[in-house]
């Protein structure tokens, strides 16, 4: 399982979600620009002392994700779209794509890829769930699903 951040912008969001990779052994891969350095004390705080044992790898951009990435099936996630996280079945070795905290994924990839946007339902008075949150949420629903194994 492949977890993608896209232009993440605050640095206690990328090491919470680095730990939850940790404990469901994901892959996390970031796409600059970043929000803040990669050596942070911010991101090793919140990801404690997992972020040594984190796989991790950082992309220029969303081309070479996807060139690095072309075997895997792409789940992007978004409050806009219409379909919901808990509609698909999940396997291994597919990727969950999260946009930044403050604009989410960019219009041009949700038109890219409108069959594969998936959305977490919440409602009305909050405006989104916490990039961390969603991030696990969505991990564990695959996992709970079989597509992300104990080792």
């Amino acid at each position: 399982m492949n977890v993608v951040l896209h232009q993440p912008e605050i640095p206690d969001n990328t090491g919470s979600i680095g730990r939850t990779c940790v404990a469901t052994g994901a892959k996390l891969w970031l796409i600059r620009p970043l929000g803040f350095q990669i050596d942070n004390a911010r991101i090793r705080r919140a990801g404690m002392d997992y972020w040594n044992h984190l796989e991790w790898e950082v992309v220029n951009d969303w081309a070479a994700l996807k060139a690095q990435l072309a075997e895997s099936r792409m789940w992007l996630f978004s409050k806009t779209a219409t379909r919901e996280y808990t509609d698909v079945e999940y396997a291994a070795g597919d990727t969950l794509v999260f946009g930044c905290e403050s604009q989410g994924l960019p219009r041009t990839l949700l038109d890219e890829h409108p069959q594969q946007c998936l959305r977490i339902p919440i409602e009305s008075e909050a405006r989104s769930l916490n990039l961390s949150v969603a991030v696990a949420v969505a991990v564990y629903e695959a996992r709970r699903q079989g597509a992300i194994h104990s080792r």
